[in-house]
């Protein structure tokens, strides 16, 4: 860093609060929010941070001034977050950052028009991320991480200022989207539900009229909770939604609604394209390898895709979804032995031996018995996957002649 008198920390500093104090004034939301972003490392607020360093005595320069000491109970505790944020004291900037942002939202509640819901923005993203930090170092000298969850009370707060009548409530589904995320990185994402209600139910929300970035956000999430509750045409719809209106620069989204996406669509039926796997950089996550086991019947494909990535399906949420695709995967080893039945003697071809499909699945390295390939065929004809019944006595699976194999058509398998 290069050398910094004491005359030019003073200058920066007093900039700094004609700058915050000027943009209150002419209520400059856009010019605003770039003042708070404390984890943003912008020249700005790195300048500000060494100057802080020097100059400790910016308590002073606040009371000097009645025009600062209005925005003194935002600006006090906001310098102490950028200096500690530049020392690497993580802790200590989300505490000071955290009376800064109450101090904010007070003053929010009393401005009558929105036009500091950009910087609003600022703080309910900045409160998240520096209470991930604070968790961090926390965690890293053997104590408790508290401050996310307290992040999320203050981000309730801000929500229910948001819920209301006027200008101001097209900022609740961000602040909800905040909310989502602070709520699965916890663990906790029950607490969803209750936020949910509010801007699926309450009259004073119109979803049409919120910002589309945060629609798209907001469906990204709550697609994903259908799929953890195995609600998967809610899902499909919901990720479906956020995939067709996320913008298509941004890549690393589209990719994100796809992880989730893709196997929504795989336990209805329907198998994405290679190139869309390929594109998005989804073949390393044995996404190919679960579509070509559906294509080929091939159960020993698809057990070893899930084996492989277990800890990265269970971490995301989608293994149990995935798992539940080997009813699809039987169905196809058994129409594949259809076809080549029906190719050898078209008279014959709806009447398969379970010896048959024993030796199918044996070539597969899948060691099963008569009666356990039984089962499994009971289960294909009880769930629709198969047309047909079940000769006993001659160990027979004798299929309709008429659409043996009927498709899913978008709908989950029947549980």
């Amino acid at each position: 860093m290069a050398y910094l008198s004491m005359g030019e920390a003073h200058r920066r500093i007093t900039e700094y609060l004609n700058r915050f104090s000027d943009v209150v004034l002419n209520q400059d939301g856009s010019s605003l929010k770039q003042l708070l972003s404390v984890s943003s490392n912008s020249p700005l607020l790195l300048s500000l941070a060494d100057a802080l360093n020097l100059f400790h005595d910016y308590n002073r320069l606040l009371k000097q001034s009645d025009r600062f000491s209005q925005i003194s109970e935002i600006v006090s505790p906001l310098f102490r977050s950028i200096q500690n944020f530049r020392l690497g004291n993580l802790l200590d900037s989300y505490n000071a950052f955290e009376k800064a942002a109450n101090a904010f939202l007070q003053e929010f509640r009393n401005w009558e028009s929105a036009w500091a819901l950009e910087a609003l923005y600022v703080i309910a993203y900045e409160i998240r991320v520096l209470a991930e930090r604070a968790d961090r170092e926390l965690a890293s000298v053997g104590k408790t991480p508290e401050k996310l969850k307290g992040a999320g009370s203050f981000l309730m707060k801000v929500f229910g200022v948001l819920a209301g009548k006027g200008p101001k409530r097209v900022g609740a589904l961000y602040v909800t989207c905040q909310l989502f995320k602070v709520y699965f990185k916890l663990g906790t994402v029950h607490l969803c539900r209750s936020v949910i209600r509010s801007i699926e139910t309450a009259r004073i929300f119109d979803f049409e009229e919120f910002p589309v970035r945060d629609k798209v956000t907001y469906m990204y999430y709550t697609g994903r909770l259908e799929v953890f509750n195995e609600n998967f045409p809610a899902a499909d719809q919901k990720l479906s939604y956020a995939l067709t209106h996320c913008n298509p620069h941004r890549e690393a989204n589209i990719r994100m609604i796809l992880k989730y996406l893709i196997p929504v669509k795989l336990s209805v039926g329907v198998l994405p394209k290679n190139w869309l796997l390929e594109k998005y950089n989804l073949i390393e996550i044995t996404y190919s390898n679960v579509v070509q086991a559906l294509k080929r019947g091939d159960l020993r494909l698809l057990r070893h895709a899930l084996q492989d990535h277990e800890d990265r399906f269970l971490r995301s949420g989608v293994y149990l979804v995935l798992e539940k695709l080997e009813l699809q995967v039987y169905q196809r080893l058994v129409k594949k032995i259809y076809i080549i039945q029906k190719q050898k003697d078209p008279s014959k071809a709806h009447q398969i031996k379970l010896e048959v499909i024993v030796k199918a699945l044996k070539w597969l390295e899948m060691d099963m018995d008569v009666d356990e390939v039984e089962c499994i065929m009971s289960i294909l004809i009880y769930k629709n996957l198969m047309k047909g019944y079940f000769a006993h006595k001659s160990k027979v699976v004798v299929l309709s002649k008429q659409d043996p194999f009927p498709k899913l058509n978008g709908k989950p398998v029947n549980s």
